[in-house]
């Protein structure tokens, strides 16, 4: 049995992509697990709406005392109440690509009795101020886990963006593949990010001056080595992008290079040429 499982709070009112991330995993999923939080807005209705018995909805109030580590303590209760034997994992503002969720569930029956995998890793396409552009800097991971081995000692680990094993924390154990999510969070409508600034002030209070300087703009910072896409968007996500593609307050400001930029164009020569990112920051172990 292979199960989904995902977290999401107060969808409507920050714009997520929710129900296309749920049908992209129900697309090779037996069940997905979804730990809906107590919401200000109709998220739960949203979810509900779906209308697959596969979805199960975990009714929950989250603890935002517990700042990021709130993400993983609700992450594992949705893994928790997984039934299968694997998970997929994915957050509420990404979509899993058609070309690929088949994949996945041929790479799991490939590696199950290969206890050396504990997961296996997807490519990421982060968006960023639209869904035409792509930040592809070391800034941005290239990879993550987002298949798991469950009833094994994994957890997720602090924010939740990966997982580690065991009480020491140990990287997870995982096998490349060359399915992509869609990582949308940064190409929402610009009132739904500057919600999202305002949520991350509690989640992550150490940020609280930059998130609050990042609010106080009327715009997304310029980044470096942001790209065209040239490619498709997943199926299931394109009635949800055609309804938001034009924003007119969603701008990208002036290109303003720093001497600091440099590093991020000379490592990206660098992986061009040789296919390694350089210093790049690993939640995992490739095997």
């Amino acid at each position: 049995m292979l199960s989904g499982f995902t977290l999401v709070r107060n969808a409507v009112k920050l714009d997520f992509p929710i129900v296309p991330a749920i049908r992209s995993v129900l697309a090779v999923c037996d069940e997905v697990v979804v730990n809906v939080g107590k919401s200000e807005d109709d998220t739960r209705d949203l979810v509900a709406s779906i209308a697959d018995p596969r979805v199960r909805i975990l009714d929950t109030e989250w603890d935002f005392t517990k700042k990021n580590i709130m993400l993983s303590i609700e992450t594992q209760r949705a893994m928790d109440a997984c039934h299968g034997s694997w998970g997929i994992y994915i957050q509420a503002d990404e979509v899993l690509h058609e070309r690929g969720a088949h994949i996945l569930k041929e790479k799991i029956a490939a590696w199950d009795l290969d206890p050396q995998v504990e997961g296996l890793l997807v490519k990421y396409l982060h968006f960023y101020g639209g869904f035409d552009r792509i930040a592809t800097s070391r800034r941005w991971y290239r990879r993550e886990v987002r298949c798991i081995r469950l009833g094994k000692d994994i957890r997720p680990y602090q924010g939740a963006q990966g997982f580690r094993v065991g009480p020491n924390h140990r990287k997870i154990r995982a096998r490349p593949t060359d399915v992509e999510m869609f990582h949308y969070g940064w190409a929402r409508p610009a009132k739904a990010i500057k919600q999202k600034l305002e949520i991350s002030k509690t989640i992550y209070p150490w940020g609280q001056e930059r998130l609050a300087k990042e609010q106080a703009r009327d715009y997304l910072e310029w980044i470096p080595l942001l790209r065209d896409f040239t490619g498709t968007h997943p199926a299931i996500a394109r009635d949800w992008i055609a309804e938001r593609n034009h924003d007119p307050e969603r701008v990208v400001g002036p290109a303003h290079f720093k001497p600091q930029h440099i590093r991020f164009y000379i490592s990206d020569l660098i992986e061009r040429l040789t296919g390694a990112r350089v210093f790049e920051f690993r939640n995992y172990e490739v095997v």
